[in-house]
């Protein structure tokens, strides 16, 4: 009974003639002088709160990016300490080679 009453009363959205009869009741309380002071007030609340979205969604893509350019750092670390691994394996390949010639009996 409680879902069915929120369901119906509090959660549905209203219709026309019940947007008139919001507008009437705000004119109501507020008079036709203060409704454009409190539509300013509304303008500058949602104008704030999309600025404060747009700057989480920065310092979000900030960190994001941040994070993508250290692992491509780490990638090339990676890449240019197998490279080194390489040369040094290829140098003691070289001089076993070396040293084996020499070896050689005559």
């Amino acid at each position: 009974m409680l879902v069915t009453f929120l369901n119906t009363f509090l959660l549905s959205m209203p219709g026309g003639s019940e947007w008139i009869l919001i507008l009437l009741v705000v004119l109501l309380f507020f008079g036709g002088r203060k409704i454009p002071d409190l539509m300013r007030g509304i303008g500058r609340g949602v104008r704030e709160f999309n600025d404060a979205k747009t700057n989480v969604k920065n310092e979000i893509e900030a960190g994001m990016s941040e994070k993508d350019k250290k692992e491509q750092d780490a990638e090339l670390e990676l890449k240019q300490a197998q490279e080194r691994l390489m040369a040094a394996q290829a140098k003691v390949q070289q001089a076993q080679a070396t040293q084996m010639q020499t070896e050689l009996p005559k």
